[in-house]
C-alpha cells in the first residue's frame, strides 16, 4: 500500500476525543488488543477483544470498511495493531493514545489501573 510504510504516520485519537465521538452516536468499533488477564482488571463497554496475538488469525471478523479504533494498556501494542491493519487495507484506523491507562486518567477515574 502506498504512502503506509514505516514512514506512515497513524492517527492518534485521545481519551477523551474518542468518548465525545461515541456519546455523539460514532459506530467505530472499539478494538481492544490485551490479553484476557488484563480485561479482569480494567474493560471499556462495547470493546471488541481480540488479544494481539490472535488478530492475524480472528482478522476476518472485522469490518475494514468500519472505523477502527485499537486500544492497549498504554499506547504501544495499538499503534502496532493499527499499523498492521492499515497495511491490510483497513480504510479508517486510529489508536487510542495512552491506551486504558489515559482512559483511567482523562475519561473514568473510576477504573482500576495495572
Amino acid at each position: 500500500m502506498t504512502g503506509r510504510g514505516q514512514g506512515h504516520v497513524v492517527r492518534e485519537l485521545t481519551p477523551t476525543e474518542f468518548a465525545a465521538q461515541r456519546a455523539a452516536g460514532s459506530d467505530a468499533v472499539l478494538l481492544d488488543v490485551r490479553e484476557p488477564w488484563e480485561l479482569k482488571v480494567a474493560r471499556l463497554a462495547g470493546a471488541v477483544h481480540v488479544p494481539m496475538a490472535q488478530l492475524a488469525e480472528r482478522l476476518a471478523d472485522l469490518d475494514p470498511q468500519r472505523e477502527v479504533v485499537v486500544l492497549c494498556r498504554s499506547g504501544a501494542r495499538s499503534l502496532a495493531v493499527a499499523r498492521f491493519l492499515e497495511a491490510r487495507g483497513f480504510r479508517s484506523v486510529a489508536n487510542l493514545s495512552g491506551g486504558i491507562l489515559a482512559w483511567a486518567r482523562d475519561v473514568d477515574p473510576s477504573l482500576a489501573t495495572y
